[in-house]
Formats: C-alpha cells, structure tokens, sequence
C-alpha cells in the first residue's frame, strides 16, 4: 500500500501540485496587497471616496459599489497575467 502511495505520488506529480497551490496562494496574498496598498490609493482622487474600493453611486435608493467590483477586476488581471506569464516560462514536459 505505502509503495502504490508513493507511485500515485511520482505519477500524478502531487508534490509539484502542492508547490504550485501554495505558491499560487502565496501570490494572491501579494497581489492584493499591491491593488489594495498602492493602486486604489493612487485612483481614488478618481472619485470622491476615501480609498477607490469603497466608492459607490446611488440610483434610486440602492448603493452600488462600483469600486469593490473594479478592484476585484485588477485583482483578476494582475493575477491570471502572472499565471500566463509563468506558464509560458515553464518547459513543457516532454511526454516519454
């Protein structure tokens, strides 16, 4: 049992798997910090909101946060830039 343990392992390359998921983790963490820390302050003089993500506009009673939307928007190009970017700097594996 330990022996087809470690086969799935080398087979199904989860230990690359687990690298990538906490390097993945790892770089959300730093992109949101970098969209929350520097871009929305350096956009928020856009509007009248304290930081750019809390702004928001009226229409007949109801707020809409225009601002968490857009943030969440960088946050998404930022990061899927970056996985393209990796991704294209990896090797592929050459099938054997």
């Amino acid at each position: 049992m330990i022996k087809e343990f470690f086969a799935f392992l080398r087979k199904y390359d989860v230990i690359t798997l687990a690298v990538a998921f906490v390097m993945g983790t790892a770089s959300t963490d730093l992109v949101n910090s970098l969209v929350k820390n520097l871009f929305l302050p350096l956009a928020a003089p856009l509007t009248s909101a304290e930081t750019f993500d809390k702004a928001t506009f009226v229409i007949g009673g109801i707020t809409i946060s225009y601002g968490a939307v857009l943030a969440e928007l960088l946050n998404f190009v930022i990061l899927a830039f970056l996985i393209f970017l990796i991704v294209r700097a990896v090797p592929k594996k050459v099938k054997k």
